[in-house]
């Protein structure tokens, strides 16, 4: 399994706007220096009024498939 580790900060009109749009991807710089694109919805359990902020963990298959996605401590 393969863990990425990245910061997450959004606001909620940025995140409405990646869900809502054509694209429905957030990217992000992982902290290994990788650029990783992700379906929106994979992080809509932690949005709140303020957005989405945080440092995050999310978790591959072997075969480079979601699994799951945490907020961690940094």
């Amino acid at each position: 399994m393969t863990r990425i580790r990245f910061h997450l900060a959004i606001s909620y009109d940025q995140y409405r706007l990646a869900y809502e749009g054509s694209r429905k991807t957030i990217r992000v710089r992982a902290d290994d220096g990788r650029t990783i694109d992700f379906p929106a919805s994979n992080v809509q359990k932690f949005l709140t009024r303020e957005g989405i902020h945080g440092y995050f963990e999310m978790q591959l298959s072997a075969e480079n498939r979601f699994v799951g996605i945490n907020r961690i401590d940094a």
